[in-house]
């Protein structure tokens, strides 16, 4: 298994955390959002926001068309600060930690 086809199964596995921990349905940003030069684009989304419509998204496509990937990922902590401020439950932070931990591992080692 190539580390493309290990990511592309971590992005799955990320969703259906995501939806499990009730953090999937949501509006799409308006386009004017996805123009933010700020990480995350903390000033435009939220953190489930930009991780279904932008993070996701981008790694996809890198799965896809079998590109090199990102020198560096270091979502994780910022995954955890969010959902420890939103009071998140403790089985849902592990979960959401642990699948974008291992996206951060695959792409930061590769």
């Amino acid at each position: 298994m190539t580390v493309h086809d290990e990511l592309g199964t971590a992005l799955r596995e990320l969703e259906a955390t995501m939806k499990a921990a009730s953090l999937w349905r949501m509006e799409r940003p308006e386009p004017d959002a996805f123009r933010s030069v700020q990480p995350f684009c903390i000033d435009t989304m939220t953190l489930p926001q930009w991780l279904r419509f932008v993070f996701i998204v981008r790694l996809e496509a890198l799965v896809e068309s079998r590109s090199p990937m990102p020198a560096t990922c270091d979502v994780a902590p910022a995954v955890d600060a969010w959902l420890q401020q939103e009071g998140a439950r403790a089985s849902d932070r592990l979960l959401m930690c642990k699948v974008v931990e291992e996206i951060d591992r695959l792409v930061t080692e590769n």
